[in-house]
């Protein structure tokens, strides 16, 4: 009998590994096809010179990828571009094209997508990155703003898109991907202005793949929650500028509540390559989005909570404060594995938005 039990055990010991080998194996060739399928793409990635950008670059550049970074900041892009190189991301400095832009101009736009398809013959992968974030109460948030924030994160994907689509229709073929937030599904407060751009975003995102899917395009749309990519330096504070920074920077950074942003790039280019509608970073994000379509008065109870818990307004502070001008209040992570990101993502100089 104990050596019929020990012959059952053996198989299943074996029958687990076998199991276990075959499920590894698949794992493996479905990162690798997706590896496959992003070498040789131009992929245009704007507000590539920092932050989330500048990890999806090192990304794309590792599968073999030929990038177009833009940005505002043509400092800020050959410092990009000399990290990925001295990284080994790529192999070249001919593989990455620097566009230097302001993409809230669509005639910008426009010369991005031009210059990309002269120098590389085309466009196969647009990513709209760029943006910024400002954070502080209604009170302290003002119209001007407002309107630079949807300038910046909205206008400016929507002006590389139409400025991109006519190569990719006339191909029928073309992936371009939209990154938003978690913000863009549920309105976070003391984030309104940000909030208000990325929820414009991810309704243009979702329509533009209901309109394209069927003419070869994919598009999408990526919803992440915090990520650790050093952009709380870069951030832009109002009211009571130092406690803002102060909460702010703790959750942005905070293992659990953030993804890293190598993660985060590693699994956007994933999503993209297997053509995915939509991509949700962290487990956060994707319990917000669903809750917030499954329970919006649980919603609605959870962030009046946050809200209480937030800074109060404060009068006549209106004018924004970079997050690296307002340090005093950091606590750990933010001090340590934050400032860590800044340096790896190229975050630490302040200069104009990506």
């Amino acid at each position: 009998m104990k050596s019929r039990d020990g012959s059952l055990l053996r198989n299943a010991a074996y029958l687990g590994l076998g199991l276990a080998s075959t499920i590894i194996s698949t794992l493996s060739d479905r990162t690798r096809n997706k590896a496959d399928w992003t070498r040789g793409k131009v992929v245009v990635i704007t507000g590539g010179s920092r932050g989330l950008g500048l990890a999806l670059a090192e990304e794309f550049g590792r599968r073999g990828a030929r990038l177009v970074l833009a940005a505002r900041n043509e400092a800020q892009l050959a410092e990009a571009r000399r990290l990925l190189l001295d990284r080994g991301s790529v192999r070249s400095a001919d593989d990455v094209l620097l566009v230097t832009a302001d993409l809230r101009k669509p005639e910008d736009a426009s010369r991005l997508i031009d210059e990309a398809t002269r120098r590389f013959g085309r466009v196969d992968i647009l990513i709209n990155n760029a943006g910024v974030i400002t954070v502080g109460p209604i009170e302290n948030q003002t119209l001007d703003q407002f309107r630079e924030v949807m300038d910046s994160n909205f206008f400016s994907g929507l002006h590389c898109t139409l400025a991109v689509l006519p190569q990719m229709l006339e191909r029928g073929d073309g992936s371009i991907a939209t990154v938003s937030s978690i913000g863009g599904r549920i309105s976070v407060p003391h984030l309104l202005p940000y909030c208000a751009s990325k929820f414009a975003a991810v309704g243009f995102s979702e329509g533009l793949g209901m309109e394209l899917r069927s003419k070869g395009i994919r598009v999408t749309t990526i919803c992440p929650g915090l990520m650790r990519t050093g952009s709380h330096r870069n951030a832009l504070f109002t009211g009571d500028s130092a406690r803002e920074y102060q909460w702010f920077s703790l959750a942005a950074n905070t293992p659990g509540a953030s993804a890293s942003a190598r993660h985060a790039a590693k699994k956007i280019a994933n999503g993209i390559a297997a053509g995915c509608a939509e991509i949700t970073i962290t487990p956060q994000a994707l319990i917000a989005a669903r809750l917030g379509n499954l329970s919006p008065e649980t919603k609605r109870i959870a962030m009046m909570a946050m809200n209480m818990a937030l800074p109060d307004a404060k009068e006549g502070q209106n004018s924004p404060h970079r997050g690296g001008e307002v340090r005093e209040r950091e606590l750990f992570p933010a001090s340590t594995i934050g400032t860590s990101a800044a340096q790896r993502y190229n975050q630490m100089t302040a200069v104009a938005e990506s």
